[in-house]
């Protein structure tokens, strides 16, 4: 017997972005949120630095707007922008009236106030965090309010497999109906039907060799989108980080930019600093400038890594600024009271993702993409540091807002087709799988990195290709598991980025090439954008990705 499971929403991805919108909506709302793992293991609960906002009475709305537009490099929407700016304030009192305990000061003249950092690229203290810890705090209040909520099922080991739109069980309207689910207890995929779909599940790093972000971040919503019909933007703008911890125990540790905010010293082997030689600002540079340089000094002079350095600062100071990454590298045998400790660049924020309008909307009616997965248009060519969490805060209220107002005049969709498991076999290759992951994230690192030629491109491609044909080939009638889901998924978004990347004929922002080594400014900054061959353009919504004509390409 096949059982169909029937939400007014169904929410795909269960980190800030996703649990802020299942809150923000109705109480009368029947809502299921999935997480493909355990639900505090997605990107959110990684995350140590905070959250841009204006709070101090010195700062501003313009400020913070400026900095954001300057980092973008020319490709920020600015109603986007603005919007995200102006709602900033109100989302992080949200947060504390949850309960998230972020830091006050410590003087006692001030110890009713929060405490503030800075980071690269903001001119003032205005990033709002709880200790190196953020993303924890944050994901704890949530995932603490949504259990409390009874019209939210919050179900973990649910792997999103693919959309269910209109067209794919024929019908001519674009709407999307729900999503085939494998359920990982059960392993068996179910039908989840609902009035409304939202994707929000992250980015794609895990389409790099090193990466500060967990296994979780395989781009399933970007390349589900795609499948769907929506079009894809600005995939070639992949944020490094540019402080990992190196050790072959950390796998993905990342060390928050806070770290050189307040000091922190970047310094090669050999114990020579070399910021300065890129950028007047040094250490405080936009973190793509940061990750550029240290990229650039590990392959000029075959260093593995180089070393970040506060152990200048006091004990005292760092153990209650860092105490999270103070007692990680601890752990590893670094004390960073007394010693620097090695980093590389490591992927970890994807810039581009699916267009959406200010109110989360796509090419496809019902469905909405918030946090890391769309495109919105605030990032442009360079996410500046704390700006994403806010981006899910307040994208994830809006979308929640256009929902609200559509819930009781919307229907739910009809009986759906189930999923066909008639002709599928068991694999004997799974260890494969996990080799095709590898391969993929190395030569993606190799060739689509930080640095990048169209020669390393075309290389790229070619491979990217040959996997796709053997996921086809080899893997189309096995059993869906969540490995197999997870690198059709990468394998897809790779091709997006390449795609992006091969389109940008000059090197902006995070999008590097020796081919194109200055940006062009004989035009207008425009978007990459690409569209799935089954799309109508003329159906299409209005989002907030522009001049979207100069730079489009349609999938053939």
């Amino acid at each position: 017997m096949h059982t169909q499971h029937q939400y007014d929403v169904l929410i795909i991805g269960s980190g800030a972005a996703g649990l802020s919108l299942a809150l923000r909506l109705p109480k009368r709302a029947r809502i299921a949120v999935l997480s493909k793992g355990p639900v505090k293991e997605g990107n959110t609960w990684y995350a140590q630095g905070g959250i841009s906002a204006v709070i101090d009475h010195k700062d501003s709305l313009d400020s913070h707007i400026s900095d954001t537009m300057g980092a973008g490099a020319g490709l920020c929407n600015p109603e986007a922008v603005r919007h995200t700016v102006e709602h900033g304030p109100e989302a992080v009192q949200w947060l504390i009236d949850l309960g998230v305990s972020f830091t006050r000061r410590e003087d006692e003249k001030h110890e009713d106030e929060f405490h503030l950092t800075r980071e690269g690229g903001h001119r003032h203290r205005r990033v709002i965090h709880a200790a190196d810890s953020t993303g924890q705090a944050v994901e704890t209040s949530l995932v603490e309010a949504v259990r409390a909520r009874p019209n939210i099922d919050l179900l973990e080991q649910h792997l999103a497999v693919d959309l269910i739109t209109a067209d794919r069980i024929g019908r001519e309207d674009n709407h999307c109906l729900g999503a085939y689910v494998l359920d990982r207890g059960k392993d068996k995929v179910e039908v989840f039907r609902a009035k409304f779909t939202v994707l929000a599940t992250g980015g794609a790093s895990k389409v790099y060799l090193y990466t500060s972000n967990p296994d979780t971040s395989t781009g399933d919503g970007i390349a589900m989108a795609w499948r769907a019909g929506c079009r894809v933007a600005n995939m070639e703008f992949n944020q490094f980080h540019p402080t990992c911890l190196y050790h072959p125990r950390a796998k993905s540790f990342l060390i928050t930019e806070a770290v050189r905010g307040e000091g922190g010293k970047l310094l090669l082997p050999n114990g020579k600093p070399f910021m300065q030689r890129y950028d007047p600002r040094g250490e405080l540079a936009p973190r793509d400038i940061v990750a550029r340089a240290i990229d650039n000094e590990m392959k000029r002079h075959g260093y593995d890594h180089v070393l970040l350095d506060i152990s200048h600062k006091s004990a005292d100071f760092i153990q209650k600024h860092f105490p999270t990454i103070y007692r990680r590298c601890l752990d590893l045998g670094f004390d960073l009271t007394r010693e620097a400790v090695p980093v590389v660049p490591a992927a970890h924020y994807t810039c581009g993702g699916v267009p959406t309008d200010l109110k989360g909307h796509t090419d496809v009616n019902n469905l909405y993409v918030v946090g890391e997965s769309a495109c919105t248009g605030l990032h442009g060519a360079n996410r500046m540091a704390s700006n994403s969490l806010l981006e899910c805060l307040v994208f994830a209220t809006s979308a929640a807002v256009d929902i609200s107002s559509k819930l009781d005049t919307t229907s739910l969709p009809p009986e759906l087709p189930e999923w066909d498991e008639s002709q599928v076999t068991d694999s004997d290759e799974e260890v494969v799988v996990s080799h095709n992951w590898d391969e993929l994230r190395r030569f993606m690192w190799d060739y689509v990195g930080i640095v990048r030629t169209d020669k390393r491109m075309e290389r790229a491609r070619r491979r990217v290709e040959l996997l796709q044909q053997e996921i086809q080939d080899y893997y189309g009638n096995f059993r869906v598991t969540s490995d197999l889901l997870e690198l059709r998924n990468l394998v897809q978004v790779a091709e997006l980025i390449i795609r992006s990347a091969q389109m940008r004929k000059e090197s902006r922002g995070l999008h590097y090439t020796l081919d194109y080594p200055e940006q062009d400014n004989d035009r207008p900054a425009s978007d990459t954008i690409l569209v799935p061959k089954k799309r109508d353009a003329g159906t299409a919504q209005h989002v907030a990705v522009k001049n979207a004509e100069q730079l489009s390409i349609v999938d053939n």
